[in-house]
C-alpha cells in the first residue's frame, strides 16, 4: 500500500543538498532507505497495478526502476557525489532508457513532477520521431490531444532537411531534441495516496502520444543504434 511520501523524504534530500559528501550519506543511509526508497517502491508497485488494470502497457520492477542516487562525475566539473532528487521510470520493457517512451516520476524538494515521452533520443530515434511528425503533423497533434510539449530542449533553427516546415505549427515540434509532456505535482499530492491515481490518469492521457512515438521508433533499424553498455 502506498500511503504517500512523508515530508521526511524531501527533508532527507534537502539535507543531502547541504551535506553532499560520502561520510554524511553513509551515516544517513537508513533515512534514505526508509523515507525515499521504501515509499518509492510501494508507489511503483501500486502504479503498475493501476496501469495494468487500464491495459496501459507500462510498468516497473520496484526493485530496479529507481535511478541510483550516485552521480556520474567522470566527465563533470561538478564532483558532488550524490543527486539531490529521486526519480523512477515506468516503461514498456521494464528498462530505464528514457528515450524509449516512458513515464517518469520525480521527487524533489525544489519541485516534484511527472513526465511522459522520449528524453534526448539518440540520433536514429530522434530522426525517426521528427520524420513521423513531419509526415503526419495532424495525427501527431491529435495524439497530443491538447497536451503541451516542453520546449526546454530545443534547437534555435530547424534541423537540416526540414526547412520547408518554417512558419508551420510543426516547426516548434521539429526543433525539439526531447519530446516530453511534463506536469508539476504539489507537495501535498506527493504526500497523498491519491498520487497513484494521478500518475495513472496522466499516463492514460499521454498514451496516444506515446503510441505515436512507439510506432515511429519501430521503423528504426537496430543497426543504426549505438551500442549500450
Amino acid at each position: 500500500m502506498f500511503a504517500g511520501f512523508t515530508p521526511a523524504a524531501t527533508g532527507f534530500l534537502a539535507d543531502l543538498a547541504a551535506n553532499n559528501e560520502r561520510a554524511w550519506f553513509l551515516d544517513n543511509k537508513p533515512r534514505y532507505e526508509r523515507d525515499v526508497i521504501a515509499p518509492y517502491r510501494a508507489l511503483l508497485q501500486a502504479v503498475s497495478l493501476g496501469l495494468a488494470a487500464r491495459e496501459i502497457p507500462l510498468g516497473a520492477d520496484p526493485a530496479k526502476a529507481l535511478f541510483r542516487i550516485h552521480r556520474d562525475v567522470r566527465f563533470s566539473k561538478d564532483k558532488r557525489p550524490y543527486k539531490t532528487n529521486a526519480g523512477a521510470i515506468l516503461a514498456r520493457d521494464g528498462g530505464k532508457s528514457p528515450d524509449n517512451g516512458i513515464v517518469y516520476i520525480h521527487l524533489d524538494p525544489t519541485g516534484s513532477f511527472i513526465a511522459a515521452g522520449f528524453y534526448m533520443p539518440e540520433p536514429a530515434k530522434l530522426g525517426a520521431l521528427r520524420e513521423a511528425i513531419y509526415v503526419e503533423p495532424e495525427r501527431f497533434a491529435a495524439a497530443l490531444g491538447g497536451l503541451e510539449l516542453s520546449s526546454e530542449d530545443s534547437l534555435t533553427r530547424l534541423p537540416r532537411g526540414y526547412e520547408e516546415a518554417a512558419g508551420k505549427p510543426m516547426a516548434d515540434w521539429l526543433r525539439l531534441k526531447s519530446f516530453l509532456i511534463r506536469k508539476p505535482v504539489p507537495d501535498a499530492l506527493m504526500c497523498s495516496p491519491d498520487l497513484v491515481g494521478e500518475i495513472v490518469d496522466f499516463a492514460e492521457a499521454a498514451l496516444p502520444f506515446l503510441r505515436f512515438g512507439w510506432a515511429a521508433l519501430s521503423t528504426v533499424d537496430p543497426a543504426d543504434l549505438k551500442r549500450r553498455k
